[in-house]
């Protein structure tokens, strides 16, 4: 399907502009760095699905988290780090689109989680009572396959109208392949794609970005009316992790998508915003969640030692 609905076969895209001296560290540090976010990724993963002290709602919740920073990460790096020492910016249209809608996967995924999370902790600390009750197995599974299901449907129905066109044009205007970029290279009317677009950025960056609001309004407001300095500091450290994680993908996301709808000629920066949506978050959400949140830290810590004492 991704042959036919293409008349140009091999794209180009946006120059990196590398000095020949910056070459090879600029793929080894690449190279590190997607190795860093991958294992620490792993880690969060691996440890929480092992650790039984983890199989908290909140936890299972965070799970899909790494999973939807690896694919984020996995949609960007292997291609990325091939063009730079390769010194070639050239890629296939069906492995543009499919770099495009796995990305997109990783955006939308984020946000819908984070959202999740969100909901978890406002009735962990706004209705204790009743917490048990609300997130039991069975509703825990509901939000997750929700969570997924609403993440692939929006991202495929948006691909799904880009397919009615073919690709007219070889230059994308990004350093990577994505949903804006690619629709500036198809003819046609691409009115409905527009329309189409703009719902679904209401709806995944609007919706999340309320439903962060509401909770942490009500966490906030439980927080300051607790008695207990102790449990309000706990709830304020975690609420904390997670609007620091959902305003650098907000942040980024937004400032990448209203550049390119405004047509901005501020190129560089745009593509600095739209690079740091998939750089930052998959790199750093590990990273925080691991240090701040004491519990996964010293299951981490565990299950590290644990693995190296088995391999002496």
């Amino acid at each position: 399907m991704l042959s036919n609905s293409s008349s140009v076969d091999i794209l180009t895209l946006s120059s990196l502009d590398l000095q020949p001296t910056y070459i090879y560290p600029s793929f080894v540090f690449g190279t590190l760095l997607y190795l860093i976010t991958v294992f620490c990724n792993l880690l969060v993963l691996l440890t929480i699905a092992v650790s039984k002290k983890l199989h908290k709602p909140m936890f299972i919740l965070l799970l899909n988290l790494p999973i939807s920073d690896i694919v984020g990460a996995t949609a960007l790096f292997p291609h990325f780090l091939f063009s730079i020492i390769t010194e070639s910016r050239l890629i296939s249209s069906e492995a543009c689109i499919t770099q495009a809608f796995f990305i997109h996967i990783y955006g939308t995924g984020n946000l819908i989680i984070l959202s999740a999370m969100a909901f978890d902790r406002y009735i962990a600390i706004c209705c204790p009572l009743n917490y048990n009750s609300i997130l039991t197995s069975q509703n825990l599974m509901r939000i997750i396959f929700l969570v997924w299901f609403l993440n692939v449907s929006m991202i495929l129905t948006l691909f799904m109208l880009l397919f009615r066109f073919k690709i007219c044009r070889a230059d994308v205007v990004d350093l990577f392949c994505n949903y804006p970029s690619v629709l500036k290279l198809v003819c046609g009317d691409i009115t409905l794609n527009n329309n189409y677009g703009l719902f679904t950025l209401i709806v995944i960056m609007g919706v999340p970005l309320m439903i962060i609001l509401y909770t942490y309004v009500q966490i906030l407001v439980t927080c300051m009316m607790t008695n207990n300095p102790d449990g309000r500091r706990k709830a304020l450290q975690t609420c904390c992790t997670h609007v620091l994680v959902f305003l650098v993908l907000q942040i980024n996301s937004n400032a990448a998508y209203i550049l390119h709808r405004s047509q901005s000629k501020l190129t560089v920066l745009r593509k600095a915003f739209g690079f740091s949506v998939i750089l930052f978050p998959p790199f750093l959400d590990p990273l925080i969640y691991g240090l701040n949140t004491r519990e996964l830290r010293q299951c981490i810590i565990m299950f590290l030692r644990r693995n190296a004492g088995s391999t002496k």
